[in-house]
């Protein structure tokens, strides 16, 4: 019986003709064919006389897919330069690094901008964008540990923590990060002007046929389709909510504890017949839970016409949050939404604002993590390069794979798919890469090339 993981081997530097990273090759590839380079760069002004030796939008593309290949600062840059047979020429690290510094805020707005066409051109391909249902958006904010006092703009957070408390903004019909606002650590939670920043710059990343009708003071009239913010208690403030009524943008917002709740909650006790049940993401009854609207058992002065509460209970279970009535048996949960339908209908559609926590672990996979600068508007073009790096990623799932791929997470795609290795060969008029024989998913990677030549 063999106890030992390897074989014996004698490792050697030196080696040519073969590849490590044929999937992000394909990232790129597919970020080539919908130009994602010819629109960033026509963004970035030249700042001297002579044009520079890389292309500046080509020095993002390619720092895209070193996050989404792993990287964690510039000098992971030179495991793509290492390859000039993949990616061509790449960017030294020290030239990553000076782009990052180089983008003034003007210019990030305007790369935001080129990056929109780009997402128009690619919702329009997917059938997730398909339809004329609600599009609905999702606001949370995360923290992000930063141990450097040094960093600029940095702060100590509630968790006894310290480093940023981005606030972001991501489509839950596709996952994309949409637009995102970089905060001290003390940044307040339920800021109604951030939330407000971050939603019109959301607007502005969607398709011009989505966000007709929804710029402040559209009249509604222009909207085309329906846009809905959901957001947990953070979200919920009058001004907040307010600015989304001027934008003629829906909301459900988490509510927080209060009398007027505890009051009508307990008002409820004892009429089972009053609590309807709940269901799942599936439709399928949820075990123990149900649902009620309480809209004419509370007054709510100040929220826009229309609104209304409501409010799910389930069992308690281990490791429960905190509830918005106390009780031995249940936990009470609620929030105000301006939508109509089913009140049944309107707690599942809100339960699916979970989803954002799954696209902010994508962004932490994927470079969220580390801010690798002093500087505060380096570490900004830094996370709106993250965010690119993540949409371009969630794309490539969307329109190039299937089956388990097009769902699994940034860590599963670079082990399986983005790090695959293999051979080059050189022929008369080509240059072949040939993926490991019995490499896993040599039969994706090779269907997303095919994709891909379908695109255009």
């Amino acid at each position: 019986m063999e106890t030992t993981s390897t074989l014996p081997v004698v490792v050697e530097s030196g080696g040519d003709q073969v590849v490590g990273h044929v999937g992000l090759h394909a990232l790129g590839d597919f970020a080539d064919r919908l130009g994602l380079g010819e629109h960033l760069s026509a963004r970035i002004p030249i700042s001297s006389e002579r044009a520079p030796v890389h292309d500046r939008g080509k020095v993002l593309v390619h720092a895209s897919l070193m996050l989404a290949g792993g990287g964690e600062s510039c000098a992971d840059i030179e495991h793509l330069r290492a390859q000039t047979d993949l990616f061509g020429h790449v960017a030294s690290d020290s030239t990553v690094y000076r782009t990052f510094h180089e983008i003034a805020p003007e210019v990030r707005s305007a790369i935001a901008v080129g990056f929109a066409e780009v997402r128009f051109d690619v919702w329009r391909r997917s059938s997730a964008t398909k339809g004329s249902g609600p599009i609905y958006l999702d606001i949370d904010a995360t923290l992000i540990q930063i141990h450097s006092e040094n960093k600029e703009e940095t702060g100590p957070n509630y968790k006894g923590g310290f480093g940023f408390h981005p606030l972001l903004c991501f489509a839950d019909c596709t996952g994309d990060a949409l637009s995102g606002l970089l905060r001290p650590g003390n940044a307040g939670a339920n800021t109604a002007v951030d939330h407000i920043a971050v939603l019109d710059d959301a607007i502005a990343q969607l398709p011009p046929e989505i966000a007709v009708g929804h710029s402040l003071g559209d009249n509604p009239s222009l909207v085309q389709r329906n846009v809905v913010i959901r957001a947990d208690s953070a979200g919920c403030t009058e001004d907040f909510v307010a600015a989304c009524r001027q934008r003629n943008v829906g909301f459900s917002v988490v509510c927080r504890s209060n009398r007027q709740i505890h009051s009508a909650i307990f008002d409820t006790l004892g009429f089972e017949e009053l609590w309807h049940q709940a269901i799942t993401q599936d439709g399928e009854d949820r075990k123990g839970a149900a649902v009620i609207e309480l809209t004419e058992l509370v007054k709510l002065t100040g929220w826009p016409e229309g609104t209304r509460l409501i409010v799910r209970r389930e069992p308690l279970h281990p490791g429960v949050q905190h509830s918005l009535f106390p009780s031995l048996e249940y936990r009470y949960w609620g929030f105000y939404t301006d939508q109509d339908g089913d009140p049944i209908e309107l707690d599942r559609i809100m339960r699916a604002h979970a989803h954002v926590e799954q696209n902010i672990s994508r962004l932490k996979d994927s470079g969220l993590l580390s801010f690798p600068f002093t500087d505060i508007e380096a570490n900004r073009n830094w996370m709106a390069t993250v965010l690119m790096a993540a949409d371009l990623l969630r794309w490539f799932q969307l329109l190039c794979l299937d089956g388990y791929w097009r769902k699994a997470r940034p860590k599963a795609l670079r082990w399986g798919l983005l790090h695959a290795p293999g051979r080059l060969v050189h022929t008369a008029r080509h240059l072949v890469v040939r993926i490991l024989d019995g490499w896993p998913s040599a039969d994706a990677l090779l269907g997303a090339y095919e994709k891909m030549a379908a695109l255009c």
